[in-house]
């Protein structure tokens, strides 16, 4: 068994979880969420837990039992309190501003980018060099869910990806707290 799997999900209150096979629906304070469950993965709801079962031992399902179980506490956690992730912005001139459903942003190329901010996501600039990101999904690039317009995480990998920090001043975008590893560049040798 997985260690992770076979820990029971705790359901908060206020939080109501219904599983109609396959798809496991989460309401909560600040919304909704399903998830698609994967064939051969057993979801029960028993008194304020949930259960994460697999019926077979094969392969496949061994790594889905886990990774079901992560998914739950993440969508939990996302209809109660939500997710936020911020990034920040390094470098002379570069900032970003937000207006309407459009994140704009001056790095330093010959025009600013505009990035459309899909629905279910909330894009914040508190500072011009700060964008936060905040919305219920906080799902990974590659989940099964299927749902690309409305992740946390995926709209701020997709901003980071226009400017990554480089490596001799540091100049990008870069996530809160991320620690750049700097290289020193041409030394002068005399």
């Amino acid at each position: 068994m997985s260690r992770l799997g076979k820990i029971p999900v705790a359901v908060p209150k206020g939080v109501k979880i219904a599983y109609q096979s396959p798809n496991v629906l989460t309401e909560g304070p600040k919304g909704k969420l399903s998830l698609r469950v994967p064939m051969g993965i057993s979801i029960e709801v028993k008194d304020d837990k949930v259960l994460v079962g697999r019926q077979a031992n094969s392969k496949q399902n061994r790594s889905d039992h886990g990774t079901v179980r992560a998914i739950l506490v993440n969508m939990i956690e996302g209809v109660t309190k939500g997710h936020k992730k911020e990034l920040e912005i390094q470098g002379v001139g570069f900032r970003a501003q937000v207006s309407g459903q459009k994140l704009e942003l001056n790095l330093g190329f010959s025009h600013p980018i505009n990035f459309d901010v899909p629905a279910g996501v909330k894009v914040t600039t508190p500072k011009p060099t700060e964008i936060v990101i905040e919305g219920l999904d906080n799902a990974l690039v590659g989940d099964q869910r299927g749902l690309d317009n409305a992740l946390v995480g995926n709209v701020a990998a997709h901003i980071r990806k226009i400017k990554p920090p480089e490596p001799y001043k540091g100049k990008g975008i870069r996530y809160s707290k991320e620690v750049v590893r700097r290289k020193q560049g041409k030394a002068v040798t005399k």
